[in-house]
């Protein structure tokens, strides 16, 4: 049986998935990408009985970090992620918050991440693949033992993350789903930043954007 457990919680106009990801041994765990709407995402922390220890970001657009200088203060815990190419986007949140009528603020990470760090939830380890495309600092979060991932906006059910936004860049949006996501294996299943989860496999198969 896998050692972890996730609820998401869709949060912020955009339904962005809010993972709460937690070790089943150790009752511990991380809230990644909290948007906003704190309240849900604390309620869903109580109901799972989950002790909180790190916040973690896979990038730095207002629906996945808006609420997390916030989020950081109500819980006491450590902001790890993105990689730091996204320092331009966390830093200007409350500005993208007013265009889209969501209240944010700016957020610096305790710990920015790269390419061959590790990351812990609870008696969990996730290795870091730095997946630029989508935003420049895009990371992704694998737990090979598990055969599990979190992959942000890079890689989504039957489509791939937008790169008509700031920093954006398809080409290599594209070389990171093809040299870093696809050779994890077909049977790594994965959570992404919106809609249903999915599996390697299944993507390289029907993905129209991979074939």
């Amino acid at each position: 049986m896998p050692d972890f457990r996730a609820a998401i919680i869709p949060v912020t106009p955009f339904q962005q998935n809010c993972t709460l990801l937690w070790s089943d041994s150790t009752g511990r765990g991380a809230v990644i990408d909290p948007g906003g709407e704190l309240d849900r995402i604390e309620e869903a922390i109580r109901s799972a009985g989950v002790t909180v220890e790190k916040i973690l970001l896979t990038h730095g657009h207002i629906d996945h970090a808006g609420g997390a200088a916030e989020l950081k203060e109500r819980l006491g815990v450590p902001i790890e992620g993105p990689q730091r190419g996204d320092l331009f986007l966390l830093q200007h949140l409350a500005e993208t918050g007013r265009a889209y009528g969501m209240r944010a603020r700016a957020v610096t990470p305790d710990r920015w991440l790269e390419e061959g760090d590790e990351v812990t939830v609870g008696a969990l380890s996730f290795s870091v693949l730095h997946c630029p495309g989508h935003s420049p600092g895009s990371v992704v979060f694998v737990n090979a033992a598990e055969r599990f991932a979190i992959v942000g906006d890079v890689l989504f059910n039957g489509s791939v993350g937008r790169t008509d936004l700031p920093g954006g860049d398809h080409e290599a949006l594209m070389r990171s789903i093809k040299t870093k996501l696809l050779p994890l294996g077909d049977d790594v299943a994965f959570i992404c930043g919106h809609g249903p989860t999915s599996t390697i496999g299944q993507e390289r198969l029907t993905n129209p954007f991979l074939r």
